[in-house]
């Protein structure tokens, strides 16, 4: 399973697949100490790009080599695609359940998760829901790195790094469209890549002590950034009246994702 090009030392290529999710995010926050502020359109159209390449490393960077790796390991297409479905299910349901019972709040939903919500600030309610939602990138990365396969892990840490950068320009923004200074939102951009950061270590160490698992962990960080996508980013870009200018961002994010996973690989 390993490629030439992974000859590095167990312990950088964790920091690598680390840095890229941590340092991405930061450096979208970054322009937001410059900038006044920009229209719901470019919000929208950037949120719909963030989850196209979203979808299309779902599809092509996860999903479509943990079905050909369960199918290796299982000599049967069926059964690989089987278990694959199963993982991105649990995967959706392991996200739901953080959703549920995590306190958090969105920027237009409001506050969802239990009743603890009440008893925290509400700017760290906004970095608990950033985190959950970065989460299953970071994981998706971790697990790519950990499969020690340049072609399965190329492809994710540019799609995601990628991805990461206008979506901590808008986070940022956002955070400062409700009252919060350039610099909390810069810093909250910071910890939410760090939460990031620290699910790529989690899928990167889950994968290479444990192998096996590998078909798994692939579907089941893409099931939770499918579900992410489905329950937040969608919504959240097609709540205004610009629909139609974040549905063009999320198929131009889609295509470059798509090209990057072809050429990539």
């Amino acid at each position: 399973m390993s490629d030439s090009g992974f000859g590095t030392s167990t312990l950088a290529l964790a920091l690598a697949g680390s840095a890229v999710t941590i340092l991405s995010t930061s450096l979208g926050a970054l322009p937001a100490l410059a900038a006044r502020d920009i229209s719901r359109r470019s919000k929208d159209v950037l949120m719909g790009f963030s989850a196209g390449v979203m979808l299309a490393a779902t599809a092509f960077s996860l999903v479509v080599p943990a079905i050909e790796l369960g199918e290796q390991r299982y000599q049967s297409r069926f059964t690989g695609a089987l278990m694959v479905g199963a993982s991105m299910l649990l995967g959706g349901l392991f996200l739901h359940l953080c959703n549920r019972f995590i306190p958090h709040e969105h920027f237009i939903k409001g506050q969802e998760g239990n009743a603890q919500a009440a008893n925290l600030k509400r700017i760290w309610l906004f970095v608990l829901a950033i985190a959950l939602h970065n989460f299953p990138e970071g994981l998706a990365v971790g697990t790519g790195v950990g499969s020690r396969s340049m072609t399965i892990a190329a492809p994710i840490l540019v799609g995601i790094g990628l991805q990461d950068i206008p979506e901590g320009f808008v986070v940022a923004l956002a955070l400062m469209g409700v009252a919060y200074s350039r610099k909390q939102a810069v810093l909250v951009a910071l910890y939410t890549g760090l939460v990031e950061g620290a699910a790529a270590l989690v899928g990167f160490f889950a994968t290479s002590f444990a192998s096996g698992i590998l078909p798994w962990a692939l579907a089941f960080a893409g099931g939770s950034m499918l579900y992410v996508v489905s329950d937040e980013m969608i919504p959240e870009s097609h709540r205004q009246e610009y629909a139609k200018e974040a549905t063009a961002g999320l198929m131009v994010g889609f295509v470059l994702m798509m090209f990057l996973d072809v050429t990539l690989s």
